[in-house]
């Protein structure tokens, strides 16, 4: 296979934003196809890339279409749908976060996925990120020493209407949850990328400024696999702004605000080096890129389905930890 041709399924706000682009710039990568139930989004979306064959049913974009691959960008509650239907169709495939609403939910695209033998991701791409990498690499060498605390902050303000297009992201059945679902994954993706899978887990998580069924704020402890601990915040009922991650070891610890500029602040005992380590202009860019790498050279992409279903184990935990107000192990 020299080159890896793509159906974009969705063609909506991050598709328009950072997925076609990335599509149609990485190596070795091509769309030759959009596929929208509006069918008006997928003819627009595809005259700026230049392609041919629009679909508003993924079945028949599945049939007819020369697509090796398939993205998901479609919203959180068609995303396990749309990727079954893909992987039953032969087609790898690559899923905009979170993988599904629930982990129930998403142990039916992770199955499909094993049957068919295709290969499929998620798309957390702050794995890709230099900084998530420099952590790992300080993890690895034992830089920190022993790692006591991680500390994740994202607070913002969020206030759809009923007629805004982001409305769904507010309603449950629709997103799974608020700023945990929406940002909160991708935070929690990190932590398990570089400390694994939390073993306990005690959360609040409140409407305190909006009426939705969602959380607007939420406050979350956590104990990691070696007895550090995680602490954790988000909302979308401020209107001010903060988004930061930080390790703290017993010799050494790294600051990212705002987490997604690479601007960090590393710290060995009393020495600060302040280290420019930005991502990529398009974040989705190096995602892709290896993604069709895996593809060709027949190994998992960055983030596989079966890592990526570990969010929604966690988050899962951390509503039902809520819900009951109590501590629970994910």
């Amino acid at each position: 296979m020299k080159t890896l041709k793509w159906l974009l399924v969705g063609a909506g706000d991050i598709a328009r934003k950072r997925v076609a682009s990335a599509l149609s710039g990485a190596q070795a990568s091509e769309i030759v196809a959009v596929c929208d139930t509006r069918e008006e989004y997928a003819q627009l979306l595809a005259s700026q890339y230049g392609v041919r064959q629009t679909f508003s049913d993924l079945d028949t974009a599945l049939a007819e279409s020369s697509a090796d691959a398939v993205y998901v960008a479609t919203p959180v509650w068609l995303h396990v749908q749309h990727a079954v239907q893909a992987l039953e169709a032969g087609k790898h495939v690559l899923v905009e976060k979170p993988l599904g609403l629930s982990t129930l939910e998403c142990q039916r695209v992770v199955s499909a996925c094993r049957r068919s033998g295709m290969v499929a991701g998620c798309s957390y791409y702050r794995r890709s990120f230099p900084a998530y990498q420099h952590a790992k690499d300080m993890i690895d060498r034992s830089e920190f020493g022993q790692v006591i605390l991680v500390r994740m902050t994202y607070y913002s303000w969020f206030s759809p209407t009923p007629q805004d297009p982001k409305y769904w992201r507010v309603v449950k059945s629709r997103s799974g949850g608020g700023p945990l679902s929406d940002m909160g994954t991708h935070m929690f993706d990190v932590l398990i990328g570089l400390f694994g899978m939390p073993v306990a887990v005690y959360a609040r998580c409140d409407s305190l400024v909006h009426q939705w069924d969602v959380e607007d704020t939420a406050s979350i402890q956590m104990k990691l696999p070696n007895g550090a601990h995680v602490v954790a915040s988000f909302s979308w009922s401020s209107k001010t702004w903060r988004h930061e991650f930080e390790i703290v070891g017993t010799e050494a610890k790294v600051y990212w605000h705002p987490y997604d500029s690479g601007q960090i602040a590393k710290t060995v005992r009393r020495q600060v080096e302040a280290l420019e380590l930005p991502p990529a202009e398009n974040v989705h860019l190096p995602l892709v890129e290896d993604f069709v790498k895996a593809v060709i050279q027949g190994r998992q992409p960055i983030c596989p389905l079966h890592e990526a279903v570990k969010t929604n184990i966690l988050l899962d935990s951390i509503y039902r930890s809520a819900s009951e107000d109590r501590p629970v192990k994910p």
